[in-house]
């Protein structure tokens, strides 16, 4: 568990002194509910809470410490059993303490950011250099701030590589997120319109997610996906050494021969300037081959050999709503539910389009934060559904509606437009029928996850 002395703690984040009482902290907590004697306790101020309103539970359950970002409430908790410490952000703090956690270890750590990916390629990469290092990887998809501090700060001596998962809301984010994490490896996949309403422009998040690039010092290494222009270009960017990846065009890592076995792996051979190899994947489609590419070269660069990089491959095991696959009554379902853009998108359908199934059935939601380019993406999606021949798409929300009346035009014969989850449920219980495969897809918000639920429990 971590520990910090009173001058650590204003070492890392330069804070103010309002009550000195005790100098030594035990861990960091963000949440009252988890705080237990003798540690210090953060409070953050989020979109729906403020941290700053617990100041009391915090002391009353034996917190040594508070660091806080208002002075008006630390007068209300003065002269009670716990040092006060003022920071203008405390967000910022909690990132600035986990990163000085950090640097008391030397261990190589990487970091993955991309607009589509990032869960899966960190999974596939932790999995990877399982084989060969004990890693400390990036729960679930935690790849903001608060996330990010709660990564490091669970670093322990038994660990030898951490991998990171970064994501970006806005300029600036990476470059703060890799000032804590200090990575010596940077992953960055693809550059796509994901949060476009944010940044305005693809050019935007094409400088937001170079930060990464950027970040890495000249003996490290940056990762990059050759057939991306946008990641690319970042080759220019960086002072380390480059490692790239692909599928059209040259790279050091490539993937041929691509292929695949059923309803759930994928084969391809993986060629470098040396060897070529014939891998596989508990996972479908080409965007997925990319995100395994990314971790092959991850794993040559932390000099695993092509037994190991096979083996932690085969050994990959999903994250949540990400294209799991399951039997559910007397059809197939996927869940993709756990988030949406254009990108992922299209790529669950090229998937669900070679499923095999009597009928393929796409259930969507809208995509959010796409700013002035909602329609036309919503458009795209109705007319993929046509092109790839999706025998069904039921749709939930105001842009999917737009996605429902592309499907129409373009001559798709079977496309509803509902108001309810559970009218969607209604619905696919009254037309499911055996050899089906019903997919779901949509942002976060919408939760297209309890449509599945309302359906039944898997087998």
């Amino acid at each position: 568990m971590p520990s910090f002395t009173l001058e650590e703690i204003k070492e890392y984040t330069g804070c103010e002194v309002i009550e000195e009482k005790s100098t030594k902290f035990d861990n960091v907590c963000t949440d009252t509910r988890s705080i237990m004697p003798g540690m210090i306790f953060l409070a953050i101020k989020g979109e729906k809470f403020d941290g700053h309103d617990f100041l009391d539970k915090a002391l009353e359950k034996g917190a040594a410490g508070i660091i806080l970002s208002d002075r008006n409430k630390a007068e209300k908790v003065k002269n009670k059993n716990g040092t006060i410490l003022y920071v203008p952000d405390t967000l910022k703090a909690y990132l600035d303490i986990a990163g000085g956690w950090r640097s008391k270890f030397s261990l190589p750590v990487l970091a993955v950011t991309g607009s589509n990916g990032k869960t899966t390629t960190k999974d596939l990469t932790a999995a990877v250099l399982s084989e060969k290092y004990k890693v400390l990887k990036t729960q679930k998809n935690f790849n903001s701030e608060v996330g990010m501090a709660l990564t490091l700060l669970a670093l322990k001596p038994e660990h030898e590589v951490a991998v990171i998962e970064m994501g970006m809301r806005g300029l600036g984010q990476i470059r703060n997120l890799a000032e804590a994490a200090k990575p010596n490896i940077g992953v960055i996949l693809n550059v796509g319109n994901t949060h476009m309403e944010l940044l305005g422009s693809i050019e935007n998040i094409a400088k937001a997610k170079s930060e990464l690039a950027e970040a890495i010092e000249s003996d490290g290494i940056v990762i990059l996906n050759a057939d991306n222009e946008y990641t690319a270009s970042m080759a220019e960017k960086t002072r380390a050494g480059v490692i790239t990846f692909g599928i059209k065009k040259a790279a050091d890592v490539a993937a041929v021969n691509i292929h695949t076995e059923g309803a759930a792996r994928t084969i391809f051979t993986c060629k470098t300037a040396e060897e070529s190899v014939e891998l596989s994947i508990p996972l479908i489609g080409d965007h997925n081959v990319y995100d395994a590419l990314a971790a092959i070269a991850a794993g040559r660069a932390m000099h695993l050999n092509w037994e190991m990089i096979a083996r932690g491959l085969n050994n990959f095991v999903s994250s949540g709503m990400r294209f799991e696959i399951f039997a559910l009554n007397d059809y197939t379902v996927i869940n993709d539910a756990y988030n949406a853009s254009p990108l992922s998108t299209k790529a669950a359908i090229e998937n669900l389009s070679v499923i095999p199934a009597k009928r393929r059935i796409f259930v969507f939601g809208d995509m959010k934060e796409l700013g002035a380019a909602a329609k036309a993406a919503h458009e795209e999606i109705g007319k993929l559904c046509f092109l790839k021949k999706i025998d069904i798409l039921i749709t939930l929300g105001a842009l999917a509606g737009y996605a429902a009346a592309a499907g129409r035009l373009y001559g798709m014969e079977n496309v509803s437009s509902c108001r309810t989850r559970e009218d969607i449920a209604v619905l696919l219980k009254s037309i499911l029928k055996k050899g089906d495969a019903v997919l779901f897809k949509g942002s976060h918000s919408m939760q297209m996850e309890k449509i599945i639920e309302l359906l039944g429990k898997r087998q």
